[in-house]
Parts: C-alpha cells; sequence; structure tokens
C-alpha cells in the first residue's frame, strides 16, 4: 500500500532530513549524501526507500544522478489523516452525546425519586484521635 511506504520512509529522521534537502530544489545524490555521517552506500538505500514510497524522483544524466521531491504522496498522507480526523472526531462527538445524555437520564432519575426514608448514620461518640 502506497500509504504504508510513505508512513515508513517518513519514520526515519535520516530520511526525513534528505527530503527536507530535496524541497529546496533538485540536487545530486552526491549532494544529498554529503551532510551524513554515513557511507554513500547507507544514504543510497535510504533514497531507494524513499523512491519506493513515491517521494523521490531520480533523473539520470550521463554518471550524475538527480533527486528531487514529489509532493503527491504527502498530499495523499494529508487526505487520509484528513479523513481519519472527521472519522474519529464523530465518533468522538456521538460518544460524548450519549455520555451526555446518560447523565442527563441520571440526573432526571434521581431528582424525581422521593426522599429516602433511611435512618441516617446514628450520632455517636466521635472516634477518638490518636496523640503525637
Amino acid at each position: 500500500m502506497q500509504l504504508d511506504d510513505t508512513l515508513i520512509a517518513l519514520a526515519d529522521e535520516t530520511r526525513r532530513a534528505i527530503l527536507r534537502r530535496l524541497a529546496a530544489g533538485e540536487a545530486r545524490v552526491t549532494e544529498v549524501a554529503e551532510p551524513f555521517a554515513i557511507s554513500l552506500n547507507s544514504v543510497s538505500k535510504h533514497i531507494r526507500l524513499l523512491e519506493r514510497a513515491g517521494l523521490v524522483k531520480r533523473r539520470v544524466a550521463g554518471r550524475d544522478h538527480y533527486l528531487s521531491l514529489d509532493p503527491k504522496p504527502f498530499d495523499e498522507l494529508s487526505a487520509w489523516m484528513v479523513r481519519t480526523r472527521e472519522f474519529w472526531n464523530s465518533r468522538l462527538d456521538a460518544l460524548e452525546a450519549a455520555l451526555h445524555a446518560e447523565d442527563a437520564i441520571a440526573a432526571a432519575a434521581r431528582s424525581s425519586r422521593p426522599p429516602s426514608s433511611k435512618p441516617g448514620p446514628k450520632p455517636g461518640p466521635s472516634p477518638k484521635r490518636s496523640r503525637k
């Protein structure tokens, strides 16, 4: 699923840093890898994962590989987040309404009951307090 790939890609700080760099514009793979204290091979693995998620596009010109950011998966992720938020907001609103209704029913039941004829606590000696 594309959404899963996007979320997995965004879960790593190195990949998020690569995306931040590419948000500034197209760059060669070596330029993207430069600020990281990991091997070029490791950065390439991160880039491949970003490509698989559709977040990064690669353009080859001779020996140079240029990377650019593709915002489409972000749009899809944002739309999913909005739908999910709307779903849960409606569910939570319904739960809140049900709880308020339950509270109102309980309050009405308490106010319509005749006063209790049960005897209250019997007066007696107060408990002794220990002195310290």
